[in-house]
């Protein structure tokens, strides 16, 4: 199955990809590697702004790093050109917004591990880090990926 037929499936619409907030490019890509910027959580009503541990739910953390895995693959798209040249997931790193006493970071990125692999199956699978952070402009989750496209 495609990885757009999936993606609707699940009711997901690819968004344009975000634009930098600083001067960096949002992708470079390198032989068959695909090098993506972090992307912050957001959505629709724009930023998706927290801290867990303070407020913020694991449940409502994970729905922030779903949403950044929505954007990764919105600058994959833009990069190739097609989201289907994309071959495989190869890292994730994520940054969780937290107190300095949270430790369920892995449990946050799991909102975007487990949304690209229901996407992509086993294209989707990844080797991955998360860790907490300050992140800018105050949003919950920022992930940044490699990925093997054609």
């Amino acid at each position: 199955m495609s990885i757009t037929a999936r993606l609707a499936d699940l009711g997901v619409t690819l968004p344009d990809a975000p634009a930098p907030a600083a001067n960096y490019v949002p992708a470079v890509r390198s032989g068959d590697l695909l090098f993506v910027s972090g992307q912050i959580s957001s959505g629709p009503d724009g930023l998706i702004l927290g801290r867990l541990g303070d407020g913020m739910t694991v449940a409502a953390g994970a729905a922030a790093a779903r949403a950044c895995a929505i954007s990764l693959l919105a600058q994959v798209q833009a990069a190739t050109g097609d989201i289907e040249a994309l071959d495989q997931v190869v890292k994730l790193t994520g940054f969780v917004n937290c107190t300095p006493d949270f430790t369920d970071h892995p449990k946050v990125i799991n909102g975007a591990s487990d949304f690209l692999v229901d996407a992509l199956g086993d294209r989707g699978r990844h080797s991955r880090s998360a860790v907490g952070a300050v992140l800018p402009f105050g949003v919950a989750v920022e992930i940044e990926g490699i990925f093997r496209v054609r």
